[in-house]
């Protein structure tokens, strides 16, 4: 039996090899602001250093069982175990989410939530490596609680269930659970290291064309074929891909495509992924789709249901400059240099919901390596990275470097109005419900 054509190889090395070069020409990114004074940032070293195996144990027992999006129930048990050992109080089931989580050092304002992520990916477990991400959290969230009386205002631990499509960030901004945040920090380990990595937007759009069922020999002409109009749909959406802007990107499947081919198809349904870099370019991208669907049930003469959003929009993240500009400063102690913006290309790229707070709060997303630049995150060889000694390495620099971000913030009035003023100058707080209408 044939095999399918190998992918050609030489534009990814390429690319790759062009940001090899652009990171070696790249000026470090660096930050006008001081931070967090000396003895607290020391602190804050230590105490992550001293939890160090507490967290890398907590990273490995969340990767050997990967649990799908609002099933994680292991692990934000064995979170809140970890926290309720430090003395400290979690509510699981935060924000009617049932496995959502939420912990608070400190009282008042100014506030800084430090973001966990704890769900798999089906068959390939932890091939995001969300199991970093949340230990990184927890980690930071520690060591800040022990130094809370030091700094301003107060700090929250977050664990925000299926990132993986199911959109927890989002359910708990509907319920109120940014509106009294001032900052929010997280990560994300792939095969480099990025201050700002340009995630893009994803909505997802499921359509069902109905028509009129037939004997496909006998009487044709008395049927309405429905999977001619999910095919139509297909391809029109293919042919969309000529002309949309160069950070769009559209990949659907046909969920049903009828019962037997004597049989005219009278029910048919596809599935559609559509992503942008802008919330408003996103829209524009949604409305053409339509366009298309609707057009696809004229020429066969059937009828279309297009289900919007069946799980929440992913909005593109706004990555807040100055913040950023903190994290980017903070690892270099930790040897780690990452990039600014503009080196990693926007189409190595992917979705997530921290684009939903981000246009509410002002956020970072950094990446953190833990694998080799070549390898992506989604298949199973991240997975093994995800369990590495890199990625147990990344746990503990992480955290140190989410920590003092968070500690920066907290105790720097000068920065907190640099991130305000740049979060106003990238359009401020967003009405996402009005954007979506």
């Amino acid at each position: 039996m044939p095999t399918p054509a190998p992918p050609y190889p030489g534009y990814l090395e390429r690319l790759f090899e062009a940001i090899q070069r652009d990171a070696a020409e790249a000026e470090p990114l660096t930050s006008p602001h001081d931070g967090a004074p000396a003895d607290v940032r020391d602190r804050l070293t230590a105490a992550v250093e001293q939890i160090a195996g507490e967290l890398v144990d907590l990273s490995h027992t969340i990767h050997a069982n990967p649990e799908l999006g609002y099933e994680e129930h292991d692990a934000v048990r064995a979170v809140a175990e970890l926290l309720a050992r430090h003395g400290h109080d979690a509510e699981v089931g935060a924000y009617g989410v049932g496995t959502a989580l939420l912990a608070r050092a400190g009282e008042g304002r100014p506030r800084v939530a430090v973001l966990a992520e704890y769900d798999a990916l089906p068959g390939i477990g932890h091939a995001c490596g969300h199991n970093v991400i949340c230990s990184t959290a927890v980690g930071a969230f520690l060591a800040l609680a022990g130094v809370i009386g030091d700094l301003d205002g107060s700090v929250e631990l977050i664990g925000t269930p299926a990132e993986e499509g199911g959109g927890g960030k989002e359910l708990i901004a509907r319920a109120g659970g940014f509106d009294e945040v001032d900052a929010v920090v997280m990560l994300h380990p792939t095969g480099f290291e990025a201050a700002e990595h340009p995630w893009i937007g994803v909505r997802t759009v499921d359509v069902t064309y109905s028509g009129l069922s037939a004997h496909a020999a006998a009487m044709p002409f008395m049927g309405r074929n429905a999977l001619d109009a999910a095919v139509n749909a297909y391809t029109g959406i293919a042919q969309l891909r000529q002309h949309m802007l160069p950070s769009d990107r559209v990949h659907g499947i046909i969920t049903n495509g009828g019962q037997k081919p004597n049989i005219v198809p009278e029910k048919a349904a596809a599935s559609f992924y559509l992503r942008s870099a802008e919330p408003e370019t996103l829209t524009v991208l949604a409305e053409r789709a339509r366009e298309i669907f609707e057009s696809a049930a004229t020429a066969t003469g059937t009828q279309v249901e297009i289900d919007w959003d069946p799980v929440p929009v992913y909005l593109p993240v706004r990555n807040n400059h100055p913040l950023a500009a903190r994290w980017a400063t903070n690892v270099a102690g930790r040897g780690r240099r990452s990039l600014p913006e503009g080196v990693i290309p926007g189409a190595l790229t992917g979705s997530t919901d921290l684009g939903n707070v981000s246009v509410r709060v002002p956020s970072i997303h950094p990446t953190l390596a833990i694998a080799p630049a070549g390898v992506a995150i989604h298949n199973p060889e991240f997975a093994e990275h995800a369990a590495s000694a890199a990625a147990d390495a990344g746990v503990v620099d992480g955290a140190i470097g989410l920590a003092l971000t968070a500690a920066d913030y907290l105790t720097d009035a000068a920065l907190r109005e640099a991130v305000a003023e740049d979060f106003e100058a990238g359009g401020g707080k967003l009405d996402v419900d009005a954007l979506l209408a």
